[in-house]
């Protein structure tokens, strides 16, 4: 294909519960990331950037559908006994790029489903090594070691290995990305790396642990860097570097009871499985010499789901005949004049539990029960097990409201204003309409969410922000169900 008529390439790097500060340009402590920096620096740094909803089923799930998960009922989490997953009504990235001629290959954790019909290689990809969910669904689960079946280690649609060596999972689907990257460089590909890592249990192969002075998470963390560098490295020695967008982000926040072997989401509040920013605001880079600008900090708020429609534009593939949740933002990653964030507004739930909304600078959360980490941190047990330090065990709370504006009800930096209840007569109007919209969802789909809707602003107070156009375009369409028939 004459480099001038040539499809860009796509390449996917997810990283599993990173959070916001576990990289270097974002305040790393102990350990360097020079390879993802590097990105940063020839690409653009996306600093509020999201996923769906703070856990690995969902937040894949929206990445690879465009979808909210609630829409496509995917949320939570799969494990080993899940009979549901991704319905293959659902056009996934993977499908429309498969369709537009690409070679597509994923390496790394699926968790969309184990059942034969929703195999990686039944939903558009051409080549998988990979584990089907988490590597905690093992024999190193901190509390069900006992009753977990081996983990199983796919090699397109056979399972090569039981348990296999957790230590070189990054290694490994390095490996394999880089020789799929050579394979196919004189075609168009899409090349989609979820890792393993950093979820616990964590493990580094050889030749990273002990480098780092953060101990083992600094170690598994600059060993997934290294996995970026070879990457760039692939894709630079076959002449790929100008033809070939490549996104780095996490999947959620850090799981913050699993002390130190758990990330950081500094300065956000919480982590992985809440709505705080901690848990699904995550970090993320894009480069894509030519034509994302370098070294750039962009500040709109963007969301995985964006990513589908955006593929479908760069290919000029038709968008699902299906309703989806994502809008095309290439327009803000290249920087053009005027363009903004597509989103009026951005919604967050757990499980079926709508908990927030973000708009502009605001962020709206709900009264609602969340689980997070009981006691300061504490030290992991020596050893290649993963279980929660007993000095930093989870717990449910509830987001309670609260009357000192310097408390924890800070959900992020000083872009984002929270809202909290201090007396009814300081509601404005930007309140009242969020709730009648937030009621507007809940009647409309039978979602559930907090009742006890009691806010005011902690910093100016404004009238409007915030527009019912944008929810009354995500929920047009139908929700959708999975195939539960297996």
């Amino acid at each position: 294909m004459a480099a001038e008529e040539r499809l860009p390439n796509i390449v996917l790097i997810m990283v599993d519960d990173m959070g916001y500060s576990d990289i270097g340009c974002q305040g790393s402590v102990g350990y360097q990331t020079p390879n993802i920096d590097r990105m940063g620096k020839e690409g653009t740094r996306f600093t509020s950037f999201y996923v769906a909803q703070a856990v690995c089923t969902a937040s894949r799930a929206a990445l690879l559908s465009g979808s909210y998960p609630n829409r496509v009922s995917m949320q939570g989490a799969l494990n080993h006994t899940s009979r549901e997953g991704i319905h293959p009504d659902e056009l996934l990235i993977s499908e429309m790029c498969k369709a537009k001629g690409y070679a597509t290959g994923m390496y790394g954790k699926w968790h969309l489903g184990t059942v034969d019909a929703f195999h990686p290689l039944k939903n558009g990809f051409d080549d998988y090594l990979g584990i089907p969910y988490s590597n905690d669904n093992s024999k190193y689960h901190p509390v069900l070691a006992d009753e977990m079946p081996p983990l199983p280690l796919y090699d397109g649609e056979k399972i090569v290995e039981l348990d296999a060596d957790q230590h070189l999972f990054t290694k490994r689907f390095t490996e394999r990305s880089v020789a799929f990257i050579e394979k196919h460089k004189d075609e168009p590909f899409l090349l989609y790396v979820p890792h393993v890592m950093p979820h616990v249990p964590i493990f580094a192969s050889e030749g990273f642990e002990g480098t780092t002075e953060a101990g083992l998470l600094g170690d598994v963390i600059s060993e997934l860097d290294w996995s970026v560098g070879e990457i760039l490295k692939a894709l630079q020695d076959n002449d790929l570097d100008q033809d070939t967008l490549v996104v780095f982000f996490s999947d959620n926040g850090p799981f913050l009871s699993y002390g130190t072997h758990a990330g950081h989401a500094v300065p956000l509040r919480e982590g992985k499985l809440t709505s705080f920013e901690g848990g699904v605001r995550v970090p993320c880079i894009m480069r894509w010499p030519g034509r994302i600008p370098a070294g750039r900090v962009c500040d709109e708020p963007l969301i995985e789901m964006d990513f589908l429609p955006t593929i479908a534009g760069l290919l000029g593939a038709d968008l699902p005949e299906r309703k989806i949740d994502g809008v095309d933002i290439l327009p803000v990653m290249e920087n053009r004049p005027d363009a903004g964030s597509p989103h009026e507004a951005l919604f967050f739930w757990s499980g079926s539990e709508l908990q927030a909304v973000r708009s502009g600078p605001w962020k709206l959360h709900f009264a609602h029960k969340y689980i997070t980490v009981a006691a300061e941190p504490g030290s992991l047990p020596t050893g290649k097990t993963c279980s929660p330090s007993p000095s930093r065990s989870p717990a449910w709370k509830e987001s309670l409201p609260v009357t000192d504006t310097g408390s924890r009800s800070w959900n992020c930096p000083s872009t984002i204003w929270t809202l909290t209840w201090v007396r009814r007569r300081t509601w404005p109007r930007l309140i009242l309409k969020w709730l009648r919209v937030c009621r507007s969802w809940r009647s409309r789909c039978g979602l559930l969410w907090a009742t006890r809707c009691r806010m005011s602003l902690v910093r100016k107070l404004v009238s409007e922000v915030f527009c019912q156009s944008e929810v009354d375009s995500v929920m047009s369409g139908e929700w959708r169900t999975t195939r539960r028939s297996f």
